[in-house]
């Protein structure tokens, strides 16, 4: 890659960082271009060159955040451990994002997962709730997990837990630390995953 190409893609980087932040702080409904320009500390115009409007600044945000969760999540699917450590393993990359990026949880969840044109996007944001299905009936098939209910509900269920517990991160609602996340993690793992969970085989 040239200096050229490089230094853009740097400038490109900064505009979007800048955006985050300024959409977590204002809202994305409420910011103007220009407050992303301030905030990145680049010319008006300079934001034209890389992105045609704010919309496709939000949707550029939005798509390469996602696909990194995607394949993160589906690394996981790949590994072959055992389905609840796979569970495990999701929840800890959606919960720990908060610790390492607030900013961007905040404008995913809030402008993004609950916005009005959310179907436009239905594709994309149930791509971690269909591999969390996967994974639950992977656990039926081999027998850790009961096999007398729905893996599309409970995926949905547990993809609904790790939600919750983001948007009462945002809201301040519950504590946020690091010792929070990972007892976040540990609470949802054996509150779900104990509904989840095969009988043990009867002792001869």
């Amino acid at each position: 890659m040239s200096a050229r190409s490089t230094g853009g893609e740097e400038k490109r980087r900064v505009i979007l960082d800048a955006a985050v932040r300024v959409f977590a702080r204002k809202g994305f409904h409420t910011s103007r271009v220009g407050d992303i320009a301030e905030e990145a500390g680049v010319a008006h115009g300079l934001l034209y060159h890389y992105f045609s409007s704010k919309d496709e600044v939000l949707e550029t945000i939005f798509r390469e955040n996602w696909r990194v969760l995607v394949e993160r999540i589906r690394a996981v699917e790949d590994s072959g451990e055992p389905a609840r450590e796979q569970l495990r393993h999701v929840a800890a990359i959606c919960l720990r994002t908060w610790r390492h990026e607030p900013d961007v949880v905040r404008v995913v969840v809030r402008e993004i997962a609950r916005s009005p044109e959310v179907q436009h996007r239905i594709g994309e944001l149930v791509k971690p709730i269909e591999a969390i299905q996967r994974i639950i009936a992977e656990g039926q098939r081999t027998g850790e997990f009961r096999d007398d209910f729905d893996a599309r509900l409970a995926g949905i269920i547990f993809y609904g837990g790790i939600e919750e517990v983001l948007s009462a991160w945002m809201l301040g609602q519950i504590p946020d630390g690091p010792d929070a996340v990972e007892a976040a993690e540990r609470t949802l793992i054996d509150v779900v995953c104990a509904g989840f969970a095969a009988a043990p085989a009867p002792t001869a």
